[in-house]
């Protein structure tokens, strides 16, 4: 038993509530080390009556560590609680002051989680764990009205550039809305819609106008009523870190310099403003001039902005925000972003834009998700780079799974790419059943997916501004079958509570290969998802447990006899399968 490697921290991700009811604990031990763990449990001030023992299921491995898992329901809310290790040779009990060879009888020394307090449950939206999200990059998705089009617009289908307009706009959206219902949309992330001078509107210029070559008010008003309509939310894009160099404060500051009103709202090293040797004599995003980070700690700043994020859940019944470089604003003004939001809307989704470990973002206090590139990574480098194994994917997602507590993963945002990234069919070297493989993995897998504009019709692209072409709508020019694979995709994900809730088990994923079986399951059903990513068929003598399981693509009945798949995977091929009733 390597005592070194075994982790518990009580609270943060390691001892959480699961619900008003509900504890989930959790423990780290060195990876195949332990034959059983259990949870030995009490109330602190009944232990005698109240203590028990309960078991604990391994709940994800990485390539060093098992993780395992249980849930206590305590009678009056308090638990004080120990661990049981049993390695087969060994048993040993771990309390809060360490290890002990016997079972200790005095629990002040165990692990407190004091009280389950309802306010300090984490509960993302409800909707949101069954969601199928949409990215729309309003300029390029769809041009409905031309007479609000820039001047300078040009023929769409052009080749995008950094600086050009290709008039899209919400009544483009609304014009498509049939399209997006028929591929099962549920949910449309929309990059920023406020007046800016750029096609990407990352530097506003009026947070509480829409920009008029999208449209008004009104008219996202009116998108937003027919998405509900159609059962679909809406979620708008924050740039709350900064604002752009028309923003009417900033302007303010570059005419009257510290006598500006404005002064104390953005970090200022030297005045007058100005750029030096290429660095800006104030904050900025990314030393880019045009885009002046907010001072988000001056009680002022924080009123207006705060003013934004209610005016548009109030006034156009938006169901959430996407929070752009959200890890650079100061974590005070996001737990006041949040009482705000939720005041408003307790079921409204608050998304950060955080690309490394959001722990941190992720107590309940701040944000309900993080755009989760961890995971973005993990399939890219199996699928893509190849940089990782089946057995290193399963390891990542393992690490991604045990990182936070179950509520976190379940609204998790799962991306493959996006507006700052390559499109995911050029990372994928143009191969369309490599492409595949990726989204399959990622509709799947535990989180809420979100497809980019365009990915589900063959959309190419390389980094922005390739990424960010405007979408086709000749459908002789679309892949209709990469369309029907991704709407029957969605479609099993939406009628199936495994694929969305359901427990992640792996079945097969060995090293130094590219064959990967898992499973998700809940009590009613169960999937088999079966990839081979390699250039060589594949056959396979998968243990599945006894019955019939019925092909989900095509409807085929597939027998296990003595409990064994037998199955040979075409290249870069997949399978599903579900537990026949």
């Amino acid at each position: 038993m390597l005592l070194e490697a075994i982790e518990h921290r009580p609270k943060i991700n390691w001892a959480s509530a699961l619900d008003k009811e509900t504890i989930e604990l959790r423990i780290r031990t060195k990876r195949s080390d332990m034959k059983s763990v259990e949870v030995y449990a009490g109330d602190k001030y009944d232990w005698g009556r109240t203590k028990r023992y309960i078991p604990m299921r391994k709940l994800a491995s990485d390539s060093l560590f098992d993780y395992w898992q249980a849930f206590a329901k305590p009678e009056y809310r308090r638990l004080r609680y120990a661990f049981a290790l049993d390695d087969g040779r060994v048993k040993l009990w771990m309390t809060e002051q360490g290890f002990e060879p016997e079972e200790p009888a005095d629990p002040n020394q165990f692990f407190d989680f004091p009280y389950l307090n309802p306010a300090d449950i984490f509960s993302p939206p409800a909707w949101v764990k069954d969601a199928i999200f949409y990215q729309i990059f309003p300029e390029r998705f769809a041009n409905g009205d031309p007479s609000i089009s820039p001047e300078n617009v040009e023929e769409w289908g052009g080749e995008p550039r950094r600086d050009n307009f290709f008039g899209g706009d919400l009544q483009g959206v609304i014009d498509h809305l049939d399209y997006l219902e028929e591929l099962g949309i549920t949910a449309i992330y929309f990059t920023p819609v406020f007046e800016a001078p750029t096609n990407h509107k990352y530097d506003t210029r009026d947070y509480l106008k829409v920009d008029p070559h999208f449209g008004t008010n009104e008219k996202l008003k009116e998108l937003v009523d027919l998405c509900h309509e159609r059962g679909i939310r809406v979620l708008l894009d924050a740039v709350f870190n900064h604002a752009g160099r028309t923003f009417p404060a900033f302007v303010d500051c570059l005419e009257k310099g510290e006598a500006s009103e404005y002064a104390d709202w953005f970090h200022v090293r030297e005045w007058p403003l100005d750029v030096k040797d290429g660095i800006p004599t104030y904050e900025t995003f990314a030393f880019e001039r045009n885009m002046p980070k907010f001072n988000t700690e001056n009680p002022k700043v924080q009123d207006y902005l705060l003013k934004v994020a209610r005016y548009w859940l109030e006034e156009v019944g938006i169901d959430g925000w996407r929070l752009d470089v959200a890890n650079e604003v100061d974590h005070r003004f996001w737990r006041k972003f949040r009482d705000t939001v939720k005041e408003v809307n307790s079921d409204a989704y608050i998304l950060g834009e955080v690309w490394h470990d959001s722990l941190m973002w992720l107590q309940g206090d701040q944000f309900d998700a993080v755009m989760n590139y961890p995971f973005t990574t993990a399939v890219l480098d199996f699928f893509v780079e190849q940089k990782l194994d089946a057995k290193g994917l399963t390891d990542a997602m393992g690490r991604l799974i045990a990182k936070f507590p179950t509520r976190v993963t379940e609204a998790a945002f799962n991306l493959l790419d996006s507006h700052d990234t390559p499109r995911l069919l050029t990372l994928c070297g143009g191969s369309k059943p490599l492409m595949k493989l990726a989204a399959l993995v990622q509709l799947t897998f535990v989180g809420v997916p979100c497809i980019y504009y365009g990915d589900e019709i063959g959309l190419t692209g390389e980094q922005d501004p390739g990424c960010r072409k405007c979408m086709e709508w000749d459908t002789d020019k679309q892949d209709r079958e990469l369309f029907d694979f991704y709407r029957t995709l969605i479609g099993m994900r939406r009628s199936s509570e495994a694929l969305r809730t359901g427990t992640f088990r792996v079945l097969l994923a060995e090293p130094n290969s590219s064959v990967l079986a898992y499973s998700r399951y809940t009590e009613q059903e169960e999937f088999i998802i079966i990839v081979n990513n390699t250039d060589r068929p594949a056959a396979l003598n998968l243990p599945v447990g006894t019955g019939a399981w019925s092909n989900a693509w095509d409807g085929s009945t597939a027998h296990a006899p003595q409990g064994i798949l037998d199955l040979e995977i075409e290249p870069y091929g997949f399978r599903v399968f579900k537990k026949a009733e």
